[in-house]
């Protein structure tokens, strides 16, 4: 049964462009350690929820935006060997460590989801 990893990060806008070579980087070695497909994407119509929303779970702050992604796997099984040979992959050393991320790792948020509906 398919398995999806999602995240949602803040990015500064000035680091758009740096996001998305390391984000470029980091969905190559996914995609060549067997994730299915790589996909990110940008805020364009986020609105503030009175409770809850994007810009409210990672704490936005007024020149950030919100970015939305995910990483498919043919199973969980599968999901968690390709994580593990991505996570000890030499090329990710550094990238995404708090001091020079193009974003607050500290402020990212994640899970692993089961497919419930395809139609």
């Amino acid at each position: 049964m398919p398995y999806v990893d999602g995240f949602v990060v803040a990015v500064p806008k000035k680091n758009i462009a740096a996001y998305r070579k390391m984000s470029t980087k980091c969905g190559k070695i996914w995609r060549e350690y067997g994730a299915l497909d790589y996909r990110e994407w940008v805020a364009d119509d986020v609105p503030v929820g009175k409770l809850t929303s994007f810009t409210r779970a990672v704490k936005l702050k007024p020149a950030e935006t919100v970015v939305f992604a995910w990483i498919t796997y043919k199973s969980r099984a599968q999901r968690d060997k390709v994580n593990a040979k991505v996570m000890a992959d030499p090329r990710l050393k550094g990238m995404m460590d708090s001091k020079s991320a193009p974003f607050d790792s500290k402020r990212m948020i994640y899970g692993g989801f089961e497919s419930l509906v395809k139609v």
